[in-house]
């Protein structure tokens, strides 16, 4: 496997006019070839549809499903045989004065169900761990936390 791959995706907007900040569409497409198209918009704070999909919830959404992933693979490779598993993600956005944000934190709230009591404890290790491999959580300067709970569904 080669150890670097490359992603891409088009994104289009097709606005009328930017004449003045309250006058244009927010909405734009996410193509990614042989993939559903994603319609997307602003936060509602900044004009954007409310029905929509934005880019901060798309940043926390690839969070979250990045460590449910990694944390899947881990279970899997060490024979946890995982039921269900469910997160209440939750993002904190700090805006500027000037205009400007960030994101201050992230905190990731999943609820585990996995077959074998004998293993919880082996499986709420496995959030650091997935935390850790997740190539998302990597990547971003601001904090990701993780607040496991791990139960058995017998």
């Amino acid at each position: 496997m080669s150890a670097s791959h490359l992603y891409k995706l088009e994104l289009l907007w097709r606005g009328e006019h930017t004449r003045t900040y309250d006058s244009y569409s927010r909405e734009h497409a996410i193509r990614i070839n042989g993939k559903t198209e994603i319609r997307a918009t602003a936060d509602p704070m900044f004009k954007g549809d409310r029905s929509l999909h934005n880019p901060e919830d798309l940043l926390l959404a690839a969070l979250s499903g990045c460590h449910l992933l990694t944390y899947l693979a881990l279970c899997a490779r060490a024979r946890i045989n995982v039921l269900s598993y469910c997160d209440q993600a939750e993002g904190t956005l700090l805006l500027d004065k000037d205009g400007g944000g960030r994101f201050s934190e992230v905190v990731l709230h999943p609820v585990v169900v996995i077959e074998d009591q004998s293993q919880v404890e082996k499986a709420i290790g496995f959030h650091t761990a997935a935390h850790k491999y997740c190539f998302i959580a990597s990547s971003v300067n601001f904090p990701v936390r993780h607040e496991p709970v791990v139960r058995s569904g017998l």
